[in-house]
């Protein structure tokens, strides 16, 4: 790009207060003492003196491990889990003889778990890997002293004392003192999207002592000493001093550049990294990874330590009724059963010691029995997990077409805790809005202009019952004016405006053209924007703020064009109202007198080609307003009308007035402020304020700009329905407060008719206070104030139970309301208003406040960012993106099918004098969760939906169901445990009872050992795999092929396991295909043990569905209904065409033709459209009739 006298300005001198001046105070004393410590010794890296201070590199790691703690890391991440623990205790004792089964058939399976999920682990954080590694070989230029010049290095290999040279666009590879910059005077823009989420631009000042090293020639006998505060966290703040040339200068936040944030609108900087790596403001804001469980997760091991409890218990009475049958096979010399030869015995069962003997048989029962507990369900999970994720990134409702990326879950591990939000945590800035400022509308001279409505003007008007027409300005209708609201032109990005009264030059038509003349000169010249000419002529602005932006891209549409900005003047291409022609106008530029957050407006000072001088500002209506003359108020009243009207709308204001200034009066009034400006004083700043105050005064009201910070697509409609949804919803944003509310009222966070309570340090009392700098007193005075807003504000929502409130509290404030005494109070009264919106907070107190959130509450938690200066907020939260619904059902069907397998082994334990004798084979045991049952469940997980997506938006109160636990709550894991302890009562007892004592085969022989474990074992399969087919919602032909594909796994593993040799295969040796498959008393008991298990169950759910339905029943039931009631209705269409037809089929063919086709493609029609027909069609042979 081609720039326009960029070199030539000097925008330290255009603005006129401390924001581009180093600031003195008394905290720079404190240099050399504990915290203000470090030594820098600029571009003499390698010195000595350097060498020996050790500072860190510049290499940053985010990830969660690492080469050397992957392993013990991971596997300590495994055995928090306590199923692993036990399953790992089983693995090792099963390979002692009391291992009821073989020790590969248990430790396998645990392996492969372990296995799987380290895998998955080490995965996901080798692409966190991946990411540092880009960041670190980022390339950036460093003076190499060998060869006296710049050259490339990796940002991994910068240290402390460097001198670098960062170019336009390129982000900050360290914490930087800025040395000078492409501009004589040492300024720079930055953007700070990553450590604020601002994204206007902030401007940056070099010392003047510095600002003139450009040159290798200079920069290369460059060398000073900077001394300052050690890391730390604080990004608005900056303690230290530099000694150069046998001086020492105070350095403020104005000279550092912090890593994160890009170098804008300059070409280059020249810089000395001060702090590196994780020594740097950014990193020094980052919390560690942290090892995140899910709430299902840590409820799932507290299941376990009830399912723990019960196979201890079930153990225990096995072993005990186990010492009671020993010790009586020996009573007085007589052998009870004498089969078992008690006389020669080993330690596992020796009646003359039966305590020994029942304790051994005690571990073996928890061998035995372990599969109570569900080793397959954490793999199983971590299945669901990652195929859930895949099915995030490629869901096309999720896909943002304008910048050509997909959603993308970079974690599976919380996908389930969606479905369970109870709080939503938010940034505002490239989150809630799209960093996109929108010049809309305005009111000049009490008239109001622009056409069009926001979203939140929809929004409103749909509450208010109110026709979505185009709004016209009551101006306009009373002059019988038309608004032409039609798009002709093209679209301008940063001007929304429609009116064609002032468009395309018309605005000179308007009875009050002079003073539209002057509001527009006002957006053109009052700003500090600067122009660029690109390659093809056209002219963009770059502006510290996007509103600043919008507001000359406005001015020059309308035809006020600032194209040339140098050292004393502007120049604009304007309209002249007479001849109609473009005529280029220059303006002295003589003073800025910029924004501010206390000021909170900007002015400048110019001279007119005219001779005259003016006075231009703009700023916040309530500053504006005061300062106007008796003479300059006269559109006041239908002003402030409009900027009711336009806040309400969501937009954000700025009032917009001028006066002339006589030649006397500000030459006065320059020599004062001149001199304040010199001045070596400590209150020189505020000397500078009361005299811009004394120049801004007897103001003449123009009128009112309305800007639109453009909301992210569906914003207002999606927050509706998290609070339909009664979700929670806190923004944790670094914007200003002003900005923070603007938005909380654009996207409906902030209604009205909500009582905002307000807490913020900007009182007059602490004001005095921060002058005198007794920081102490300053701290004291502040955490007071603080704690008597909080106490204000809990009295007030307490007296007021039927009223909304919304809380706002600023950053300053917050970092006193987190004190340790105040902080129980602060968010007893943060968690009783709908709404809370803390403003400028670092990112630091947007991870503590999301802790707080998390631990107060004791609920799930939703962080949602864009920037890295989010990226504490997230780590913190529970989860950052998943999927909702059946997470609940699927654990506790685990839980029911290893309980319904379990206990069957009980029974048949019970029946077998507590043996210890399985009543599987080893090989169906081990097969049984990793076969024959846990692919359904899978499905489950991945496919199943209670309602669709469509009816979930319809009826937000859904969500509750996940957030109050409803699907995974105790009373339902304890039913389902019972339905899995009644399950394998029926199959057992029907089972034994219908095929033992009687001929199972042809040849009259009776069911043996084999025989009864395969039936059984048959029983379960169908049985836990026909529960969950009723379980299931919503049917693919996936499921169908997992359920109906297990039960006939199972089959073919006895044809084919029964076919290996017997020393292998031992009790299945052929058992199915000889004893099992020829007889009809096997598959009449599997059909009956079968529909008499399930019967409870079905029973249940058809009482529950009918007389207790839960949210979703009742909508699954109207929708039944909705469509039972749509084929009724097409019948009855059709069947009315069909009449219609028949009798006017003598009409003739062609009409004839017409109407059969049209009956032939009704039925394809929605139903609403079908009824309408029909009642149309109704009425013609109603009458003929």
């Amino acid at each position: 790009m081609a720039r326009v006298r960029k070199r030539s300005i000097h925008l330290s001198k255009l603005c006129s207060f401390a924001c581009c001046r180093p600031t003195s105070t008394d905290e720079h004393a404190q240099i050399g003492q504990k915290g203000y410590s470090r030594v820098v010794y600029c571009n003499e890296p390698d010195s000595q003196e350097q060498v020996r201070l050790k500072y860190r590199g510049n290499y940053v790691s985010t990830t969660k491990y690492t080469a050397a703690n992957f392993i013990p890391k991971s596997l300590f991440e495994q055995f928090r889990r306590v199923a692993n623990i036990y399953f790992l205790v089983v693995a090792c004792v099963s390979f002692s003889p009391l291992a009821p089964y073989s020790a590969p058939s248990i430790l396998v399976p645990l392996i492969v778990v372990i296995g799987a999920t380290m895998v998955k682990e080490g995965v996901e954080d080798w692409r966190r890997r991946l990411q540092d590694v880009q960041a670190n070989n980022r390339k950036v230029e460093v003076y190499d002293e060998s060869s006296r010049s710049f050259e490339e290095t990796k940002w991994k290999n910068l240290r402390v004392g460097h001198l670098v040279k960062v170019c336009k666009d390129e982000y900050f590879p360290a914490d930087l003192l800025l040395l000078s910059s492409y501009y004589d005077d040492g300024v720079c823009y930055v953007e700070t999207m990553n450590l604020d989420g601002e994204n206007n631009l902030k401007l940056k000042h070099a010392l003047e002592v510095t600002s003139s090293l450009r040159d290798i020639q200079t920069l290369k006998e460059f060398r000073a000493v900077v001394k300052c505060e050690d890391p730390n966290e604080h990004l608005y703040s900056f303690i230290g001093t530099l000694h150069y040339c046998h001086r020492q200068y105070s350095l403020s936040p104005q000279q550092i550049l912090l890593r994160g944030s890009k170098l804008k609108n300059t070409d280059y900087i020249y810089g000395v990294v001060i702090f590196t790596g994780h020594d740097t403001k950014i990193m020094q804001n980052a919390t560690d990874p942290p090892s995140k469980r899910t709430k299902i997760e840590r409820r799932m091991d507290k299941i376990i330590y009830v399912l723990f409890s019960t196979l201890i218990l079930v153990s225990f009475i096995g072993s005990l009724f186990f010492g009671v049958e020993t010790k009586k096979d020996i009573s007085g010399g007589n052998y009870r059963r004498w089969y078992l030869r008690p006389d020669s015995t080993t330690v596992f069962y020796n009646p003359r010691s039966a305590s020994v003997a029942a304790f051994l048989h005690f571990l073996t029962g928890l061998m035995l029995y372990g599969y109570l507990i569900p080793i397959s369900l954490y793999v199983s999970i971590e299945i669901v997990k990652v195929l859930q994720s895949i099915f995030i990134n490629q869901d096309q409702a999720m896909y943002d077409e304008e910048t050509d990326r997909p959603a993308q879950a970079r974690t599976s591990n919380l996908n389930e805790e969606l479905g369970q939000v109870h709080t939503i945590l938010s940034d505002k800035t490239g989150t809630l809005t799209c960093n996109s400022m929108e010049f809309v509308k305005c009111s000049i001279a009490g008239t109001a202009y622009g056409c069009g409505m926001t979203e939140v003007e929809i929004a409103l008007a749909k509450k208010r019952g109110e026709r979505l027409t185009e709004p016209m300005s009551t101006d306009t209708v009373d002059s019988g004016k038309s608004v032409d609201t039609v798009d002709s032109g093209k679209s301008v990005k940063g001007f929304n405006f429609r009116d064609e009264r002032i468009m395309n030059g018309q605005w000179v038509n308007e009875p009050q053209s002079d003073v539209i003349q002057k509001f527009f000169r006002v957006l053109a010249i009052c700003h500090t924007a600067v122009p660029e000419v690109t390659e093809s002529g056209e002219i963009i602005y770059e502006a510290e703020s996007a509103d600043e932006a919008a507001f000359v891209i406005a001015a020059r549409e309308i035809g006020f064009q600032f194209f040339v900005r140098n050292q004393t003047s502007i120049k604009l291409h304007e309209l002249d109202p007479r001849s109609g022609q473009t005529v280029d106008r220059v303006y002295k530029l003589l003073h800025v007198l910029e924004f501010s957050s206390a000021r909170k407006r900007m002015s400048v000072i110019v001279r007119n080609p005219e001779n005259q001088i003016l006075l231009l500002a703009k700023g916040a209506d309530s500053v504006i307003f005061e300062r106007l003359s008796e003479q300059g108020c006269v559109f006041e009243a239908r002003t402030r009308e409009h900027i009711e009207r336009y806040t309400e709308a969501g937009l954000r204001t700025l009032a917009v007035a001028y006066r002339e200034i006589g030649d006397d009066e500000y030459t006065t009034w320059e020599e004062e402020f001149m001199k304040a400006k010199t001045s070596v004083r400590a209150d020189r700043d505020d000397l500078a304020d009361e005299l811009a105050d004394k120049i801004e005064r007897d103001l003449i009201l123009l009128g009112a700009t309305a800007v639109e910070d453009k909301l992210q697509k569906g914003v207002p409609r999606c927050i509706d329905k998290l609070a339909r949804a009664r979700i929670g919803i806190w923004v944790l944003t670094g914007d200003k407060k002003g900005t923070a509310i603007n938005i909380g009222y654009a996207c409906s966070l902030l209604r009205h008719g909500m009582k905002l309570i307000v807490i913020t340090l900007e009182s007059p009392e602490i004001k005095a206070q921060e002058k005198h700098g007794d920081k102490e007193a300053i701290a004291q005075a502040s955490l007071k104030s603080v704690k008597g807003q909080i106490h204000e504000g809990k009295s007030q929502v307490a007296s007021e139970h039927s009223t909304e409130f919304g809380l706002i509290i600023d950053g300053k404030s917050l970092t006193f309301a987190l004190d340790k005494n105040l902080v129980n109070c602060f968010m007893d009264l943060a968690t009783r208003c709908a709404t809370v919106i803390c403003c400028r907070s670092s990112p630091k107190q947007k991870a503590i406040v999301t802790r707080l959130v998390k631990s107060v509450t004791g609920k799930t938690t939703l962080a949602i960012g864009d920037g890295a200066n989010d990226v504490g907020m997230l780590q913190e939260a529970d989860i950052g993106v998943g999927i909702s619904g059946v997470e609940g059902m699927q654990i506790c069907y685990f839980f029911y099918k290893n309980i319904t397998f379990g206990f069957t082994l009980f029974w048949f334990e019970a029946n077998a004098s507590f043996s210890g004798q399985p009543a599987y084979n080893d090989w169906y045991m081990s097969c049984y969760n990793v076969f024959f049952t846990s692919l359904p469940v899978i499905t489950l997980g991945v496919f199943d939906q209670d309602v669709s997506a469509r009816l979930c938006l319809k009826h937000p109160l859904l969500y509750q169901e996940g957030v109050q636990n409803i699907l995974f709550s105790w009373i339902r894991i304890l039913g389902w445990m019972f339905n899995g302890v009644l399950s394998s009562i029926i199959i057992f007892f029907l089972t034994t009872n219908l095929i033992i004592g009687q001929a199972f085969r042809k040849d009259g022989q009776v069911a043996d050992y084999a025989v009864l474990g395969v039936t059984m074992y048959t029983c379960v399969v169908w049985t836990v795999n026909c529960q969950m087919a009723l379980s299931i919602n919503y049917f693919t032909w996936i499921q169908h092929l997992f359920i109906w594909g297990s039960i006939a796994l199972w089959y073919i593993f006895l044809v084919v396991y029964g076919y290996i040799p017997p020393t292998l295969s031992t009790t299945a040796y052929k058992v199915f295909v000889e004893a099992c498959a020829p007889s009809i008393v096997y598959w009449l008991t599997t059909l009956l043990v079968v529909i008499a298990t399930l019967l409870p169950l079905f029973s249940y759910r058809a009482f529950q569905i009918r007389f207790r339905p839960m949210e979703h029943d009742k909508i699954q039931r109207q929708r039944s209904e909705g469509s039972e009631h749509d084929k009724i209705q097409g019948r009855r269409a059709e069947g009315s065409e069909h009449d219609k037809i028949q009798g006017r089929r003598s009409e003739g063919s062609e009409h004839d033709v017409t109407e059969s086709t049209g009956t032939r493609n009704s039925t394809d029609l929605p139903s609403e459209i079908r009824i309408r027909i029909d009642n149309l069609k109704a009425g013609p042979r109603s009458k003929n009739s």
